[in-house]
């Protein structure tokens, strides 16, 4: 029977609990909804749901369905129980096994399947025998358990061994056991027998065994000139050479080697795992306080903050500019770090921070990032500024420490597009949650925090997530390096503020950020050395306004602020006097105005001004004043920002002709002088009538709603048929039924439909197939074709 088809059975037979905790551990399978238990079984049998489900296998678990896997043949019928696998899994008991088997028959990776022929049924029908789910062994890859191919495959993949395996079969009287060999096939099945024995190192090189534990993990290795070396019947010390000679390793190219599956196994002593991995690593041991663990992190809130509010402000002011390419250049980078006063890999944070918030969006028209929602932003409460800022990078695809030189990165620029990893943000909660759980189970005394390290963190999730492990190792430490700085961790250890955010308690986090977060002040401390001393973080309007009148000095919330003839120049130009500059400090200082400051404030302002300058793209003249004035009046002509400089000349920020374009609509008719070069642009006004709002944050749900579960089940008890060639079961089978015809070598019966909707049956031989496309032979013709999937409406074996 069809493994979907048997799954489908099984599925339906279990109780609504047993459901709802495979929708739990599986939430895929029902988003979105499946119409009935073979459309849910399809889907658990599909590649991308597996490998979602092999990732969060634990190793014990991947440990024994990779048993099952190399144990187990369905073309065959040759099922498999705790009974067999005792024998291939080391250090196993068969309560243990039985459990495990339990656990992923559970996970819908196995189903329930006939004892084999060879079980007496009496016998047989007091064990649970098991048979992997469709395309289990193709998402496990071409190695499981770290086991190399069997000798038959080897052949298939390498010409140059099927062209040697005879030569080497009777090069060795043990493996012919004196008969000749001529074809590749019986050679294999030779050596298949042979390299399994324990006699076959026996006459090997003293340094024979040394190279073969070198292939212990992982059955592939590098071997310079591998074919050259292969040379049957003649005697050599070279360890290398005399197992490439002997078959016990193949080269798969002249590269290349691969260590057979019997050779594996007999250095293992027979058994697939060595020895079953149940219990996990310790959990760390190294602590520090909570009160260093706290103010970390206050630091790294508050540095973070500091630095996207910064960049929120800096960007309103002036977009910042983008490569050809993509990406914030090594130019712009310098002067944003040199503006918000800060590290470059803190600038990179930002930069990516304040684009996965919405802060700053890209503007495809001028390639440069503008502040859209920098008002927003710093209207925000800092609790809730943190949490969006939290809850974006959590979810980003985007990789920060790719382009920070500080972990070894740095050769992608700032929100270059090759900065996105589509897992980035799987594998970040994994990486807390781990930190989380490893602090949980650590029995550290009280006032003390468990640090967790990045080996430790590695360590435990290749046990409890091999597969998972795999992918995480080239972004685990640039992970740990901007939670970090964002405030996830804090002197090693995760916060409390974190793990807040990666349980969803959002009001819980509020509450704590609002009790140890200090507040903002509105009061500043003017000295009489020109400076101002902010005794905390600044209110937002406070401290942009207090930046326009001085420049800040240093970092943290006690930030110096340097009055300067220059920095009261630059609030002169944006538009401020004397009078406001005075009153904005005298309403804001402890302790009023020091005179010195007093007096740089009245002397600037006096002397400046005495000459003007402005901005002009265009300049309209005219002998009719009357015209001119009333061209000042006109609305429509606003646009322009046309400035009187005489009776008879206007001067206009527009360029010549986008000036002689707006008054000609006016029903003018201007000339235009071509000897005019304009040098300052109009502005366009920006697509949109509102600028975008920053986006609320929500706690992620990682299972389907009760409701939707619920909703399902109803769903599925409601049908009549337990197995329906469905619109979405019928691919999958016709699928499974081509595959096996592959591994069979059997012909199948096409039902295809040609582009015009004419149906016809073939009788083709299938010989492989993927991306949608299958390669057939066609006998009657002899010849191959390739035909797409979903023009296959029916398949059966012939």
């Amino acid at each position: 029977m069809s493994s979907i088809r048997a799954l489908a059975e099984e599925l339906s037979a279990r109780g609504n609990d047993a459901l709802r905790r495979l929708f739990a551990a599986r939430p895929d399978l029902i988003t979105p909804g499946v119409p009935d238990f073979a459309a849910l079984a399809a889907r658990a049998c599909a590649r991308v749901s597996l490998q979602r489900a092999l990732e969060s296998l634990s190793k014990p678990q991947l440990q024994v369905l990779e048993a099952l896997v190399l144990t187990t043949d369905e073309d065959e019928g040759r099922s498999g129980s705790a009974v067999e696998l005792r024998h291939a899994v080391g250090n196993a008991t068969l309560g243990t096994l039985d459990a495990i088997l339990a656990e992923l028959s559970q996970l819908a990776l196995i189903y329930r399947a006939d004892p084999p022929d060879s079980i007496h049924s009496a016998s047989g029908s007091r064990r649970r025998y098991y048979q992997p789910v469709a395309r289990v062994r193709e998402v496990l890859g071409s190695y499981p358990a770290g086991l190399g191919r069997c000798y038959t495959e080897l052949t298939s993949v390498s010409q140059f061994f099927a062209e040697k395996a005879a030569d080497i079969v009777n090069a060795i009287p043990a493996a012919a056991q004196q008969q000749h060999v001529e074809h590749h096939i019986a050679a294999a099945y030779a050596l298949e027998r042979w390299a399994g024995l324990p006699e076959a190192l026996e006459s090997a090189p003293a340094r024979a065994r040394e190279v073969l534990s070198k292939f212990t993990n992982w059955p592939v290795g590098a071997v310079p000139h591998a074919e050259a070396r292969v040379r049957p019947g003649r005697k050599t010390d070279n360890p290398v050479d005399w197992l490439l000679s002997h078959g016990l390793l193949v080269p798969l190219d002249d590269e290349h080697v691969e260590l057979p599956r019997p050779v594996g196994l007999a250095l293992r002593g027979g058994r697939i795992v060595p020895e079953l991995t149940l219990d996990p690593p310790p959990a760390p041991t190294a602590t520090t306080s909570t009160a260093l663990r706290r103010n970390a992190a206050l630091g790294a809130i508050g540095e973070v903050l500091r630095l996207v509010s910064g960049l929120a402000v800096e960007a309103a002011e002036r977009p910042i500019e983008t490569l050809r390419a993509g990406g914030v250049g090594t130019r712009e980078l310098r002067r944003l770090t040199a503006a918000l006063r800060a590290e470059s890999d803190q600038a990179v944070l930002a930069l990516e921070l304040a684009a996965a918030a919405g802060i700053i969006t890209l503007d495809v028209d001028t390639s440069t990032w503008r502040a859209t929602a920098s008002e927003e932003w710093l209207a925000l409460p800092r609790p809730d500024q943190w949490l969006l800022l939290a809850t974006a990078w959590l979810d980003t695809p985007r990789v920060a420490s790719l382009a920070m030189a500080a972990e070894g990165g740095g050769q992608l620029a700032p929100l270059a597009g090759e900065g996105q990893r589509p897992d980035a943000a799987a594998v970040r909660r994994r990486v807390l949650e781990v930190a989380a759980e490893l602090s949980g189970e650590a029995n550290s005394s009280e006032g003390r925090a468990v640090v967790v390290r990045a080996e430790d963190i590695r360590t435990r999730l290749e046990w409890a997530q091999p597969r998972l492990a795999r992918r995480l190792r080239g972004l685990l430490d640039g992970v740990l390096a901007e939670a970090t700085m964002i405030g996830f961790l804090g002197s090693g250890a995760i916060t409390r503020a974190g793990a807040a955010v990666l349980r969803g308690d959002y009001d819980g986090l509020r509450a704590l950020l609002e009790e140890i977060l200090p507040r903002s002040v509105d009061r500043i401390h003017l000295q009489a050395d020109l400076t101002a001393v902010a005794p905390g973080y600044l209110e937002p309007g406070l401290g942009r306004r207090l930046a326009l009148l001085a420049d800040p000095e240093g970092r943290g919330p006690a930030t110096i602020y340097r009055f300067s003839a220059a920095s009261l120049r630059r609030a002169l130009d944006a538009g401020e006097d004397a009078a406001s500059i005075s009153a904005f400090l005298a309403q804001h200082a402890e302790t009023g105005i020091p005179q010195p400051l007093a007096y740089l404030i009245e002397d600037t302002a006096g002397r400046y001004g005495r000459i003007r300058i402005g901005r002009a793209g265009s300049f309209i003249a005219s002998d009719d004043e009357a015209a001119l004035a009333g061209l000042l009046r006109e609305p429509s002509a606003q646009q322009l920002g046309l400035t009187q400089i005489a009776p008879t000349v206007l001067v206009s920020n527009a360029t010549p002709q986008e000036a002689a374009t707006v008054l000609r609509e006016l029903g003018l008719a201007p000339a235009v002088d071509s000897s005019f070069d304009p040098v300052v642009r109009l502005q366009r006004a920006r697509g949109g009538s509102a600028s975008p709002t920053l986006p609320a944050p929500e706690p992620r749900t990682a299972v389907p709603t009760t409701d939707d579960v619920e909703l399902q089940l109803a769903i599925l008890r409601n049908q009549s048929a337990v197995v329906a060639n469905g619109d979405e079961a019928a691919p999958m089978l016709g699928i499974e039924t081509l595959q096996k015809a592959i591994r069979l070598k059997r012909a199948v019966r096409l039902n295809i439909v040609d582009a015009l909707g004419n149906s016809t049956v073939e009788e083709l031989r299938p010989v492989s197939i993927s991306a949608g496309r299958v390669r057939v032979f066609d006998p009657e013709r002899e010849t191959e074709r390739v035909l797409s999937v979903h023009r296959i409406i029916d398949v059966e074996l012939a």
